[in-house]
Order: C-alpha cells, then sequence, then structure tokens
C-alpha cells in the first residue's frame, strides 16, 4: 500500500510564493506519473499539472502556466509544486495524485482525475490580495 503526503501549503500575499510538496510512502517502487489539482471554495476540483514516471515530461494548465512548476525527485519518492506569482484565484485545496501502472510509458502523463488510483489529503493554499 502507497500513502500520499502533501505539505507546505500555508497563507501568502499576492505575488509570494510557495513550495508544495507529496510524498509516498509504502511500496513506491510502483508509483508511476503523478499529478497535481486543486478544489477551491464552492467549485470542482481542477488539473493543476502533471509530471510523468521518469519526470522528464510536464504538462501544466493553462491558467498556472508560467507561474507554477512541477517537479519530482524519484530517490526521495517525492514531487513538488513550486509556485510563484501568486494570484487570490490560486486559493485552492491542492491534491496530489499518483498512479501505479506498470505498462505506462515512463514519458507519459495524464491530466483527469479519472487517470489517477490515489489521492492524498490535500494542503490549503490562502493567497491574500
Amino acid at each position: 500500500q502507497v500513502q500520499l503526503v502533501e505539505s507546505g501549503g500555508g497563507l501568502v500575499q499576492a505575488g509570494g510564493s510557495l513550495r508544495l510538496s507529496c510524498s509516498a510512502s509504502g511500496r513506491t517502487s510502483t508509483t508511476g506519473a503523478m499529478g497535481w489539482f486543486r478544489q477551491a471554495p464552492g467549485k470542482e476540483r481542477e488539473f493543476v499539472a502533471a509530471i510523468s514516471r521518469s519526470g522528464g515530461s510536464t504538462y501544466h494548465a493553462d491558467s498556472v502556466k508560467g507561474r507554477f512548476t512541477i517537479s519530482r525527485d524519484n530517490g526521495k519518492n517525492t514531487i513538488y509544486l513550486q509556485m510563484n506569482s501568486l494570484k487570490p484565484e490560486d486559493t485552492a485545496v491542492y491534491y496530489c495524485a499518483a498512479r501505479f501502472r506498470p505498462s505506462d510509458r515512463t514519458s507519459s502523463y495524464y491530466f483527469r482525475m479519472t487517470e489517477y488510483d490515489l489521492w492524498g489529503q490535500g494542503t490549503e493554499v490562502t493567497v491574500s490580495s
């Protein structure tokens, strides 16, 4: 069994930065592509960024492109979301997610919620204006 634990959320002023982390524990050798999603109050959960198993391929939502960067350190079983130039509309609970499909190509990434097998509990980010 694998567990995902997010950290790094908090309160920041507009224009500031935060770095979120998502650490996988347990049978991490099977962890494949991973992603970040967010859910703002009263809204549906939405895709933010995704990264392939190898870490060599990434994809970011248009709303965060150029401001957020996803990365991973497979040696530490951790992915990160560096968030710069934060805006009040980035306020949300941020969730990481992982796939466990050995047949996936190491360069593949995924941006649909239904494509992920496991979710973390979320970390809250609040951006004040």
